[in-house]
């Protein structure tokens, strides 16, 4: 049967909420792995870039297995379909979250920045991208420019933290 709008998961609200709770996740996760790479001395962009790209991966087949693992204990069968396609839509952004910094560190490659540069822009567009989230909720809450503000800075201060670990491990 086939889908139409209204039944496809992007149309579902809490089909879209756990997308963007993996979007997150998958950015604060990311915001650690580049600031941990951009610490490693004699790294080359290959391995910079199979890091990043390794991490996104097991991430998300990580995901898909617990999902499925999930959806196999509570319905006594293994998702298919629908359910499937669901599964993909909520975990894509795991994979997106590679994009941005394999982007900066193909610049890096191509001698536009150094590998470190291109590391810790990756970072900061990512504690950037916490923030707008941060500000969205805000906004979507009705809470205005000032808690639109507060939310982003508390979101951008929780990948700020990430950093901040990360940097006194190394």
């Amino acid at each position: 049967m086939a889908e139409d709008g209204a039944t496809a998961p992007g149309n579902n609200l809490e089909v879209r909420t756990e997308q963007l709770k993996e979007r997150i996740y998958a950015t604060i996760t990311m915001v650690a792995v580049v600031v941990g790479l951009s610490a490693v001395d004699h790294l080359g962009t290959w391995k910079a870039a199979s890091a990043v790209l390794a991490t996104a991966l097991g991430l998300w087949l990580a995901t898909l297995v617990a999902d499925q693992q999930a959806y196999r204990i509570v319905h006594r069968r293994v998702a298919s379909g629908h359910e499937l396609r669901r599964m993909l839509f909520v975990s894509s952004p795991l994979l997106l979250s590679a994009v941005g910094p394999l982007l900066l560190i193909a610049a890096a490659g191509i001698g536009l920045m150094s590998l470190h540069s291109a590391l810790l822009a990756a970072a900061g567009l990512s504690v950037a991208a916490l923030f707008v989230w941060g500000c969205v909720s805000g906004l979507r809450m009705g809470g205005g420019l000032p808690a639109a503000l507060v939310a982003g800075a508390v979101d951008a201060a929780i990948g700020l933290a990430v950093v901040a670990v990360k940097l006194a491990g190394h």
